[in-house]
């Protein structure tokens, strides 16, 4: 038995100039961290030659990797050349459709573990890339690339996506203490609201060709470039809240279903309460927002989103690893 350990995460800036149809063009970037909220997959050797997946509350018990439903399971069984006598669970810390970069987590970590279960040993990058031409070339899946490199990765990094493929993963180079500074001055309160982010990817990836969209992920990437530079400078991480803010009111514009009412008004309600700036994670549409709240005005922040439940993490240094093998 092997299982997996891979960090979701948490995107700060430059979302969208990961996907293909920005970088094949230009470089993106982002800066993201992972956090200690995870994906858990378990590979099992099978009495029998059969194929069983569990996954939410479906249940597939298949003669051949055929027949397997699960589209990634499918893929990664094929990719590493696991045909028969396997099967597959996967647990998450937090479900699906979120904007953690679950999806990506647990591509990463299924890989991770069924490579770990044919005794191969893949690097982060290995991982990462594998993932990566599953879910985009294979599947099709109007994906980017960075949920997929930092759940392999881990970190605080910032991560560039360059039009001949290659990705360049670079750490922050920030003080522990600075870390500590930046965890405490943000909150993560989900809106309710799990959603699909593949109607939403899509919209963005048909707007990109629109000359005013890619004048606004050419902003979000210079933010993350600029970011970079700050706090590898030891800047405070205040300048995240004007970023978070900036970036935001771009991003809200490169598809109508980004953001809606609600999400507006609980955006305005931590505004006006003290918060500098934030975001909603992932493609949009729902899921979890981000806020950086000064300390002196997280408790007001809180307070003024009272109906939404916090997700409380800390900063994950290490991406996906094999925590049990038996």
């Amino acid at each position: 038995m092997i299982i997996t350990r891979t960090p979701f995460r948490i995107s700060f800036v430059g979302g969208g100039t990961d996907l293909p149809d920005f970088y094949r063009v230009e470089p993106g970037a982002v800066v993201s961290t992972a956090i200690n909220k995870y994906m858990y997959v378990i590979v099992n050797q099978r009495f029998t030659d059969t194929i069983r997946v569990s996954y939410y509350s479906k249940t597939e018990l298949v003669d051949n990797v055929d027949e397997v439903k699960h589209p990634v399971v499918r893929e990664a069984l094929k990719l590493t050349g696991i045909t028969q006598g396997i099967e597959i669970a996967s647990i998450a810390d937090v479900h699906a459709g979120a904007g953690l970069g679950s999806s990506g987590s647990f591509t990463v970590g299924l890989l991770n573990a069924l490579y770990a279960y044919k005794g191969v040993l893949k690097s982060a990058e290995d991982l990462a890339r594998e993932a990566c031409h599953i879910e985009m070339d294979i599947l099709g899946e109007p994906v980017g690339k960075q949920d997929q490199y930092i759940a392999a990765c881990g970190g605080f990094r910032f991560i560039q996506f360059n039009p001949d493929e290659t990705v360049i993963a670079e750490n922050i180079i920030w003080s522990a203490d600075r870390k500590e500074e930046l965890v405490a001055n943000l909150l993560v309160m989900y809106t309710g609201d799990a959603r699909d982010a593949s109607p939403i990817l899509q919209e963005q990836k048909q707007n990109t060709t629109q000359a005013d969209k890619m004048d606004r992920l050419r902003n979000l990437r210079d933010m993350a470039m600029d970011i970079k530079s700050q706090l590898n400078s030891d800047a405070s991480g205040d300048i995240l809240g004007e970023i978070l803010h900036r970036g935001w009111m771009l991003k809200r514009q490169l598809a109508d279903s980004i953001s809606n009412d609600k999400i507006d008004k609980y955006y305005q309600k931590a505004l006006d309460a003290g918060a500098l700036g934030g975001k909603l994670l992932g493609a949009g549409g729902g899921g979890f927002l981000l806020l950086y709240c000064p300390q002196p005005k997280r408790a007001a922040v809180k307070e003024a989103l009272s109906q939404l439940q916090e997700l409380k993490f800390s900063l994950e240094p290490e991406g996906s690893k094999i925590i049990y093998v038996v």
